[in-house]
């Protein structure tokens, strides 16, 4: 159970994020260039995820709770990759 909760946390903000960037146009018009999504769902799918939320096409990233929205998609990266490293450290097989 606790192997199908870490699948889920790691692949389903990538593939929620890689879904809406083929049948949507959000995730373009968020970023100037294709380098930086695809960077984010590399490395911090969960902050990419929640800029794209955050992201409005007339004032882009403006006020408060759209900076408290990215930085809970930070928490959740952190969060992410500290569950991958201590499930590393307390396994034994």
């Amino acid at each position: 159970m606790c192997c199908l909760a870490l699948i889920t946390l790691g692949l389903g903000p990538r593939i929620a994020l890689v879904a809406w960037w083929i049948f949507g146009d959000k995730v373009d018009l968020a970023f100037d260039s294709w380098i930086w999504p695809l960077l984010g769902i590399l490395v911090l799918p969960w902050t990419t995820l929640a800029y794209v939320i955050a992201w409005s096409p007339v004032v882009g990233i403006d006020g408060g709770w759209d900076y408290l929205l990215i930085f809970l998609g930070v928490l959740a990266d952190i969060a992410t990759y500290s569950a991958r490293g201590a499930k590393g450290r307390t396994s034994y097989y």
